[in-house]
């Protein structure tokens, strides 16, 4: 699959980052785009100082997840000229993980603002597998009406909420049990997590 992994300005940018590894992992094909805010976030949270012109954040994304650049690419919030900008070219999926309530509200509005905002307006046009993983606690009204609205339109809400029934042992264990999640609803097989039933492995 060709999907676009988004990282946003809410905290939980290591789910991001353990999404694009697993996906890079089965074989799929990134494009990765990090909003300013999201840039902050990976500073802030997980040490990674990164900036720079869009071919120089290329390289260190991919330095990062040591692929080439036919496996990921990674575009500017600006850059409107990017194939994925287009319906012609529209990605298989798109992964906002983490999604702040600013980019949910903004892809709600239809605004198309940033990169980012303009290709969920595709693919919600083009009818295609959009899947967002707010951070957010509590919610407002505001952001639950966001909510509803685009889940009616289709998108899949897969809130970063980790689970404690798998008896996780690390925080790893509670970001595998949400990217987990997003890889379910990209109807992706993946064993990151004990699932409710199932026997703890020998």
């Amino acid at each position: 699959m060709h999907i676009v992994v988004a990282i946003t300005g809410a905290s939980g940018a290591v789910y991001g980052l353990r999404l694009c590894q697993e996906l890079l992992a089965g074989g799929h094909d990134l494009d990765v785009l990090i909003s300013r805010s999201g840039l902050t976030v990976l500073r802030t949270e997980n040490g990674l100082d990164w900036g720079g012109s869009e071919r120089h954040m290329g390289e260190l994304v991919r330095s990062h997840f040591r692929v080439s650049p036919d496996r990921l690419r990674f575009f500017a919030e600006d850059n409107f000229l990017a194939p994925i900008a287009s319906g012609s070219s529209a990605p298989d999926a798109l992964v906002a993980c983490p999604c702040s309530m600013g980019t949910v509200a903004r892809i709600a509005a239809g605004t198309s603002g940033t990169l980012l905002e303009r290709c969920a307006d595709v693919m919600l046009k083009e009818r295609r597998r959009v899947v967002l993983v707010p951070r957010e606690t509590p919610l407002s009204e505001i952001h639950l009406e966001n909510m509803l609205r685009l889940t009616r339109m289709g998108v899949r809400m897969v809130a970063a909420m980790p689970a404690f029934y798998h008896e996780p042992q690390s925080v790893g264990d509670l970001v595998d049990f949400v990217v987990g999640k997003v890889l379910d609803s990209l109807e992706l097989g993946n064993r990151l997590f004990r699932r409710w039933g199932e026997a703890e492995p020998e």
